[in-house]
């Protein structure tokens, strides 16, 4: 057992908790038994010490005044946050007499959890909540807000989440950044791509955004939203035309080339430049610079499959390494996620044998409203841990009106008193991930690694994991599975035989080490994972489930008449919600804006610095405007989730459509349209 929780001054490894690609290697600076100074491990093999400004101020939020220390019981009307304090013994007591009596009038599947990845533990994430809910029957949710309509799409293609190793990139000669502000949400990618730069790559950027990634290009090519999956045809067709493939490679590693070369002759770069908005020279371009230009390297980021075509669109961005043969050729090749090598045993995590009735109900997470407003027979009860999705979920109107319920019973485990948790009925204080034993696996780098307590827990403070065990105990469950302790799920979890790149992992080693790096090898000459074994151009698994076999560009849904497409993008300072309620990190972000074009502010009167009312028939928003030349006409984009402060109208998602995608139950938070004016 460590014993850095008990030393009260050095420094200790440390990882970092959010939900961001590039899980750095931390130092957490001790005096006086808190941390006074949080630094990047410099032996980390990928992060080698660098850190962002969410995690340097983290000790900001840590110990912030304002986070929760005791279990609390709601005083007041939903909303209004006025609460008071009670016994851990109240807490639990209270949650499982409620949920008892639920289950004898309404049954388990009253009950819904509601979580996500507010830590990226693997324990404090998908370990003893896991095995709790499936015991307890509760309805399943379904976890689609952030990447699954990609990953859907991009394992039709290749089969699972496996990309090259990003440490090969500096090998790249040019880097494509497809739909990923990646200064702001993966930036050792960017210092990877900096290093391959001095060594003569090129840098591509491809956004509806010209943000901090954008300005950082040496070639920034704005993009109509949602017209991503038309880009990437108009290439394959100049590819094809231009014979710009690698045909052994074709022949060899892929299924149905032949077919897409018939199919992409209809995306002829003047008609994609119609859908695009992208100049037809821009296209030839591209293309040309990508077919001649080995290693060629494209970073998919989270952005373009938040539409209503999203699976499709990385689906068939996914594609465009297989027609050059990048995957043969060191620094060659994609990453969207590179999870499967890192791929744990979740059966033995989250022991889904404990779920007795196998048909019970799935719940989108992106349905929360209807989840709350409409959903027959009625949620009753909802624990909210790791997550505020007052703020966060698509149509937050609906979502906030849904939690008003006073009919519904709500649990919120959290560190801060949260938009969400002013409706609760029980407030739990959460541990940080700095108090904690976890284990993270980095979906972008081959690293796990483990986080072992470095502070005592603040207040009276409790991990995900011992507050499920506390529940599992009152609700007289006695299963073995709730009495394990945190090392042992983390050993039974990388003891994964079904994965190869974990061969001879232990507990033992990643405890004495801290990081292991997967046993990975370069996808080809290999076996994928798909039906044929090989990359599939054209999927007969696709035609299956109803989608074209063969990429094709699907339009966006109609979202009404209103003149702009709205993008709520990630901010700098922020990891979604997260953050939005520390000052420090407001403080370096300023406030919140929204970026229009010159041409489109002028015809509305709208100058820069003015503010404007955003508004769709879902609700409306009260921004700043920056007027310029960073979106193209008919585009806006805001970015961070901002809470609503002192009667501002800043909470973006409430303007999102709650429509799901076209693959894996997707978020379509960036198919939405707004009008725009100014506020007199």
């Amino acid at each position: 057992m460590t014993t850095f929780v008990n030393e009260r001054n050095g420094v200790f490894p440390s990882v970092c908790s959010l939900d961001c690609p590039d899980q750095c290697g931390l130092l957490l600076h001790k005096e006086d038994g808190k941390i006074v100074k949080i630094d990047g491990d410099p032996n980390h093999p990928v992060t080698k010490g660098n850190i962002c400004n969410k995690v340097r101020n983290m000790t900001a939020r840590i110990y912030d005044e304002k986070r929760l220390q005791f279990p609390m019981k709601r005083i007041g009307a939903k909303g209004e946050g006025k609460f008071e304090r009670i016994s851990w013994k109240e807490a639990i007591e209270t949650i499982t007499t409620r949920w008892k009596e639920l289950i004898q009038t309404d049954g388990p599947e009253s009950i819904l959890p509601y979580s996500f990845y507010g830590n990226m533990g693997r324990l404090s994430a998908e370990g003893m909540d896991r095995r709790f809910f499936h015991r307890l029957g509760a309805s399943q949710l379904d976890r689609t807000i952030c990447q699954s309509a990609g990953t859907v799409g991009y394992n039709y293609t290749m089969g699972g989440s496996l990309g090259i190793d990003p440490e090969d990139t500096i090998h790249s000669k040019l880097i494509i950044f497809w739909g990923v502000n990646a200064v702001s949400t993966n930036m050792h990618q960017v210092a990877l791509a900096q290093k391959a730069r001095k060594n003569g790559a090129k840098i591509v950027v491809i956004d509806v955004h010209k943000n901090q990634t954008g300005r950082l290009a040496d070639w920034f090519i704005p993009i109509l939203p949602g017209t991503d999956t038309a880009l990437a045809l108009g290439m394959m067709h100049i590819l094809f035309a231009e014979n710009m493939v690698d045909s052994a490679f074709l022949e060899q590693y892929t299924v149905g080339r032949e077919e897409l070369r018939e199919h992409v002759i209809q995306y002829d770069p003047v008609t994609v430049s119609g859908i695009t908005g992208v100049p037809v020279e821009d296209i030839y371009k591209l293309a040309r610079m990508y077919g001649q230009t080995p290693p060629s390297y494209i970073r998919i980021g989270n952005g373009p499959q938040h539409h209503d075509n999203g699976g499709m669109c990385i689906r068939t961005i996914s594609c465009l390494p297989a027609l050059t043969g990048q995957w043969l050729v060191k620094g060659g090749g994609a990453i969207k996620g590179n999870s499967g090598y890192l791929a744990i045993n979740t059966a033995n995590l989250q022991r889904p044998d404990l779920l007795q009735n196998k048909q019970t109900r799935v719940i989108n997470m992106n349905l929360l409203g209807n989840a709350l407003l409409e959903l027959d027979p009625p949620v009753k009860s909802l624990y909210v841990y790791s997550s505020n999705p007052a703020v966060v979920v698509p149509e937050g109107n609906k979502v906030r009106k849904g939690l008003e319920r006073e009919d519904l019973f709500i649990v919120v485990h959290d560190l801060f008193l949260t938009e969400t948790a002013k409706y609760a009925d029980i407030i739990l204080p959460a541990t940080s991930s700095y108090e904690n034993t976890d284990l993270y696996t980095s979906y972008w780098h081959h690293y796990m690694q483990i986080q072992q307590p470095v502070i005592e827990r603040f207040g009276e403070s409790k991990s995900n994991t011992d507050v499920f065990r506390l529940l599992a105990r009152a609700m007289g469950y006695d299963e073995p599975a709730f009495a394990e302790t945190d090392e042992e799920m983390i050993a039974s979890a990388i003891d994964n035989p079904k994965n190869p790149y974990l061969a001879g992992f232990n507990y033992e080693d990643l405890a004495d080490q801290q990081y292991l790096k997967s046993n990975i090898k370069p996808l080809f000459p290999g076996k994928l994972s798909t039906p044929s074994g090989k990359i599939e151009l054209y999927s007969e698994k696709m035609k299956e489930d109803g989608h074209p076999a063969l990429p094709t560009y699907i339009p966006l849904v109609h979202d009404g008449d209103f003149p702009f497409l709205f993008i709520p993008a990630p901010n700098h300072n922020f990891l979604n919600s997260t953050f939005s309620n520390n000052q420090k990190h407001t403080s370096l972000e300023k406030e919140p804006r929204l970026h229009m074009n010159l041409e489109d502010a002028s015809s509305a009167g709208i100058a820069d610095g003015d503010h404007v009312r955003v508004w769709n028939h879902r609700g409306e928003c009260e921004l700043k405007v920056s007027v310029g030349e960073s979106v193209l006409p008919g585009v806006v984009v805001s970015q961070g989730l901002w809470a609503d402060t002192q009667g501002t109208k800043q909470l973006v998602n409430s303007l999102s459509p709650d429509r799901i995608a076209d693959m894996g139950g997707g978020a379509t938070f960036f198919s939405g349209r707004v009008g725009v004016e100014k506020i007199r």
